[in-house]
């Protein structure tokens, strides 16, 4: 049983100091946490991060295919706009003809 309750008395002793040394470690601490604090108010400019730095925003995609127009073969270039409100629009940029003909 002695035994025992030295364990305990020493273990409680620790935790004693442990919770005395802690604290005033931790106020020596604060000292140096000044020019953290100051470089805190530093704002980083740059592209936003997070989900919504695009809202509100029309968004322009330029697109190329290869069609076949009036009997002939074309590269169209076009441009689609992404509207906010989910609409989009298709504006034909360039048509060039290639080289090639449907035969019928």
């Amino acid at each position: 049983m002695e035994a025992y309750m030295k364990k305990v008395i020493i273990l409680s002793l620790m935790f004693l100091t442990v919770g005395i040394i802690a604290p005033t470690s931790g106020d020596a601490k604060t000292i140096g946490a000044a020019p953290a604090a100051a470089a805190s108010n530093i704002q980083v400019y740059g592209q936003r991060r997070g989900r919504n730095w695009n809202r509100g925003r029309a968004r322009i995609v330029t697109r190329t295919r290869i069609v076949w127009r009036y009997g002939r073969r074309y590269r169209e270039t076009y441009r689609i706009t992404y509207l906010p409100n989910g609409r989009t629009g298709t504006q034909v940029i360039s048509r060039v003809r290639l080289g090639g003909y449907r035969r019928y």
